[in-house]
C-alpha cells in the first residue's frame, strides 16, 4: 500500500513516515500543497494523508482537485487536522476527504487508522456480479459504475462518484425504501474500522446529492427521515 503525506511540518511528517514505513507501507512526503498534487500524480497513491493548513494551496484545495481529475486512483484522503476544527471543515465539505484525524495523534491511532483504510479497501474491491436498476439509475457492482437518465436528457449519464459515494449510493439503491440511520449506514460502509464522528454521514450525503439530484436543495432519490435517517426512492 502506498501512502502520500502532505503535511508542511517537516517534523511531523518524518515522525508519520517513519511510523508507517516500520510497518511496512510505502512513503512519500510532500511539504506544500503544490508538490503534494504533483507526486500524488507521479505516484499514484492508494492512501493521502493530508494537512489542512499548507503554504499555498492548502489542504480543501488539495483534496478538490484530486477529486475532480483521480487519475488511475481514487485514493482514500485522510485529513489531518487541528484539534478544535468544525467536523464539516475537517472533512472539507463537497471537497471529497473520507475521513479525518485529530492532531496530535499518537503513532498506535495512526497505524490503526491506515490498517483500518486498507482493510476497507479490500473489502469494496470484493468482486460483485450484481447490477441494480431503478427508474432513473443502473447500479453495476460488477463495473463499479453507476448511471443515471433524467426524462429531459437523450442518454444516460455515467456518475462521477467517489470510491465511497458509490457504495454508499450502491448501498441505498440496493435496499431502496429502507430507512438507514447514521449508524447503519456506519456499520455496512465502514465496520470497525470507523474512527469519527456520525455526523460524516451527513456529508458525504450532501455530496452524494450534489452529483445525483436534480435540485440538491430540495432532494427527490435521497430522502431524509427526520429523526431516523435516510432512504432511497426512484418508482420503477
Amino acid at each position: 500500500m502506498d501512502i502520500l503525506i502532505i503535511e508542511d511540518e517537516k517534523e511531523i511528517a518524518e515522525l508519520i513516515r517513519q511510523t508507517l514505513e516500520r510497518e511496512s507501507f510505502t512513503c512519500y512526503v510532500a511539504n506544500n500543497g503544490t508538490d503534494g498534487l504533483n507526486m500524488f500524480y507521479q505516484k499514484q497513491p492508494d492512501l493521502i494523508l493530508l494537512d489542512i493548513m499548507l503554504p499555498g494551496l492548502d489542504g480543501l484545495e488539495v483534496c478538490t482537485r484530486i477529486r475532480q481529475k483521480p487519475g488511475t486512483k481514487d485514493p482514500y484522503i485522510l485529513m489531518l487536522t487541528a484539534r478544535g476544527e468544525e467536523i464539516d471543515r475537517i472533512i472539507g465539505l463537497s471537497t471529497g476527504a473520507d475521513d479525518y484525524l485529530v492532531k496530535p495523534f499518537s503513532p498506535r491511532e495512526l497505524v490503526a487508522r491506515v490498517r483500518a483504510v486498507l482493510r476497507r479497501s479490500l473489502r469494496q474491491n470484493t468482486p460483485a456480479s450484481q447490477q441494480h436498476k431503478t427508474r432513473h439509475f443502473v447500479i453495476d457492482l460488477d463495473q463499479h459504475t453507476a448511471t443515471r437518465k433524467l426524462p429531459d436528457q437523450d442518454e444516460p449519464e455515467e456518475l462521477d462518484l467517489t470510491t465511497l459515494e458509490f457504495n454508499l449510493l450502491a448501498t441505498l439503491v440496493s435496499y431502496r425504501g429502507r430507512v438507514w440511520s447514521r449508524t447503519q449506514l456506519i456499520d455496512h460502509l465502514w465496520g470497525n474500522d470507523f474512527f469519527g464522528d456520525e455526523r460524516v454521514v451527513d456529508t458525504h450525503i450532501r455530496r452524494l446529492r450534489k452529483k445525483i439530484e436534480p435540485d440538491p436543495a430540495n432532494p427527490i432519490f435521497v430522502k431524509t427521515v427526520v429523526g431516523v435517517g435516510y432512504k432511497f426512492e426512484d418508482d420503477n
